[in-house]
């Protein structure tokens, strides 16, 4: 609940409130419209408590903050997906004749390695 929040990060419930309409902070409601806050909602909290009284980051910041953090988590997401995908069907199909490689290369161009000589 927002006063128990408020209490527990020595912020006015307003501030709360603030955050939640600049679209800082997206805390649930209950049946009864009451702010519920979660424990991710919590940790966004920190860390705007922490670029706003630590680093003097103002709002505007923070907003910009945030966002480029959550494209970031996104991309490294895909990136992770991406990385699993060349893994599981690139990786184990082998590269005959450039066939299944990331970038098509003619036969005639192939160059056995040592390894694969023996």
């Amino acid at each position: 609940m927002i006063s128990v929040v408020a209490e527990t990060y020595e912020v006015h419930p307003q501030t709360l409130r603030l955050y939640e309409r600049l679209g800082l902070l997206k805390p649930s409601r209950s049946d009864g419209n009451t702010r519920l806050y979660t424990e991710s909602d919590l940790k966004r909290l920190e860390t705007i408590l922490s670029l706003t009284r630590d680093l003097g980051v103002n709002l505007a910041g923070v907003e910009v903050i945030l966002n480029m953090r959550e494209k970031m988590e996104r991309m490294q997401g895909e990136m992770a997906q991406m990385i699993q995908y060349v893994r599981e069907n690139l990786a184990s199909a082998g590269t005959a004749a450039g066939q299944d490689a990331l970038v098509r290369v003619p036969a005639s161009m192939l160059v056995r390695s040592r390894r694969e000589r023996k």
